[in-house]
């Protein structure tokens, strides 16, 4: 049989010596959650199959279950030869949702908390050649308040924003085998200015480590250094300087070497700031034409049955004339931030907040803890260029203004990566206001343009900012304002969301449905141009790709195929805007 997703999932930190373990798993509901308890891993036979790395809800997997899984038990056996124990072996988990629990050979390795984010045990001591066992018990409970569970319903049925769930594990999981000695990770700092890379990680071991970068298959830097307490620093001065763009990307090669412990990455050479009002990509000023990406696919839920269909999803984005996505309400997998980085499709890196009952005394710690990993595994992607942690946080616990949660999260993100601009909550409520980023529904275009060009007029007037008590930030046909405005960049990261049906289709959208498609487009070029001419305003995110079940406000079906001419969509979102000029 064939492996399901046999792709490398991590294709910024490679190495040749692997192996993946997707495919047919034994498979076994456990509503209990008890399957620790009766060492279930003991069991003679399970009770079904799945096909991983597809969540037990997904037609994929061969189960398609969708009623709520509080818990499920996975089984495979593994074959090793004593070369591949000769040094490390460290088993990966791209993600499992929620909380699991790893045993190999009946022995515990670790346990990992967190839907979202990858993990890894070092399991050298507890396999041998031959035939080995691998049982991994998971937890879920998306009605708890205490874990993210993004836009998982948490009704019985999809309803509203939120979809099909997803449970356990729903992203590959894989075997390295290493030497005794090894990198362990490595962050990338380009400088385009001083034509460098700054290198920084932790290594294993003791001995030289030699990093070279390439483009375009020529070397264009290399130097080695002495790694003896485990950190290392190495500035890579470069002979040629190509920058990472928009629309094109421009990767180098980059190769690690050390003490026989080979890895294979990449970095993009490119700069991310704001300068006033303006987002400036390379110092040059470009609007965000952003698209809504949620990530759901009709057959994998949460997993793209194939890499096709990740790259599908940008050249989709593309065709429409947008040139980057709102990653929304999930932790996308790194296969995709690949193909991101790879073609220039920027993105803004989110967290699945919703569902975290942000008042709870373990929020903080259930939050941080995976939020960090979140950004420190795609830390080195150029595609993503920024933070966004919260979305549509509608006032939690402390006060619309002072909630400690978001401006804490705000301030590790900040910590953790100095390079890229964050937004604390899109939507509302912002407390920590870098960008004055809004969500607007409004259907009516004239009503749209009026109010941004008041808004904007209105901050002109006073000195650059609009206190709390002005009328323009309430207005009666949008409540989404709620604080004040102090100068910010301007960034209307939710608009539109215009329903569109095909089929005959039952759903919904936002406001009332054009009567045909030229009505469609007109109202579509009336809002985009609100914002492509409004010379404060940086960047929009348009709601949304594609329809997901019964929200039908995308360009695409579910399963992407076209509603309409989508060149003409494209046409309109091509215009220079104001603030590009």
């Amino acid at each position: 049989m064939s492996i399901p997703r046999p792709e490398h999932p991590q294709p910024q930190w490679e190495r040749t010596n692997w192996k993946n373990l997707n495919g047919t798993w034994e498979f076994e509901f456990d509503f209990g959650n008890s399957a620790i308890d009766r060492n279930l891993w003991e069991k003679e036979s399970f009770d079904n199959s799945i096909v991983v790395p597809f969540c037990p809800e997904s037609r994929l997997s061969g189960i398609a279950y969708t009623d709520f899984i509080s818990g499920a038990a996975y089984r495979r056996h593994f074959c090793l030869n004593k070369e591949e124990i000769a040094g490390r072996v460290l088993l990966h988990f791209g993600a499992v949702d929620y909380k699991a629990e790893v045993y190999v050979n009946g022995q515990s390795v670790g346990s990992h908390r967190g839907g979202y984010t990858s993990f890894s045990f070092d399991i050298t001591e507890y396999v041998s050649a031959g035939d080995n066992v691998l049982f991994v018990s998971v937890a879920d409970d998306v009605r708890s308040g205490l874990q993210p569970r993004g836009k998982q319903a948490a009704k019985f049925a999809s309803n509203g924003c939120d979809y099909t769930r997803t449970t356990g594990i729903w992203q590959t999981v894989w075997l390295e085998f290493l030497p005794a000695d090894y990198i362990e990770n490595a962050k990338y700092f380009p400088d385009p200015y001083n034509s460098c890379v700054l290198i920084t990680g932790t290594a294993v071991g003791q001995g030289t480590l030699t990093v070279s970068a390439c483009w375009e298959g020529r070397t264009v830097g290399s130097r080695a250094i002495s790694v003896k307490n485990g950190f290392f620093s190495v500035q890579l001065d470069l002979s040629e300087v190509h920058m990472w763009e928009a629309g094109k990307g421009g990767l180098y090669d980059l190769l690690f070497d050390f003490n026989g412990d080979h890895v294979k990455s990449y970095f993009g050479m490119r700069t991310v700031r704001f300068e006033g009002k303006k987002f400036m990509l390379n110092d040059k000023s470009l609007f965000q034409r952003f698209v809504l990406d949620q990530g759901f696919y009709p057959e994998g839920i949460y997993t793209a049955p194939g890499e096709e269909d990740l790259i599908k999803d940008i050249e989709l984005s593309f065709a429409a004339g947008f040139n980057g996505a709102r990653l929304h309400e999930k932790v996308f997998e790194p296969r995709f931030l690949y193909h991101c980085d790879r073609l220039g499709y920027l993105v803004w890196g989110e967290y699945p907040n919703w569902g975290l009952d942000h008042s709870h005394p373990l929020a903080s710690e259930i939050y941080m803890n995976e939020w960090q990993e979140a950004v420190s595994r795609d830390f080195n992607h150029p595609a993503i260029i920024g933070w966004c942690p919260f979305n549509e946080t509608w006032g939690y616990w402390e006060g619309k203004e002072q909630n400690a949660l978001i401006s804490s999260i705000y301030r590790l993100t900040r910590q953790l990566d100095p390079t890229r601009p964050c937004i604390d909550t899109s939507g509302n409520f912002h407390v920590v206001i870098d960008v004055y980023d809004i969500h607007d529904y409004d259907q009516d275009p004239e009503a749209f343009r009026e109010r941004w060009n008041a808004f904007c007029e209105t901050a002109r007037a006073n000195g650059g900012s609009i206190p709390s008590d002005s009328p323009v930030l309430v207005p009666e046909r949008s409540p989404f304002f709620a604080q004040p405005y102090q100068g910010q960049p301007i960034f209307i990261s939710e608009w539109g969301g215009i329903q569109w049906v095909v089929n005959d289709r039952d759903g919904w959208g936002y406001g009332n449905a054009p009567a045909t498609a030229e009505e469609f487009f007109a109202r579509y070029k009336g809002l985009a141009e609100s914002m492509l001419n409004n010379e404060d305003i940086f960047g929009f995110c348009y709601t949304q790709l594609y329809d997901i079940e019964q929200e039908i406000n995308g360009f695409y079906t579910y399963d992407r195929q076209l509603k309409f001419d989508i060149n003409i969509i494209k046409e309109i979102n091509g215009q220079t805007a104001k603030i590009e000029e």
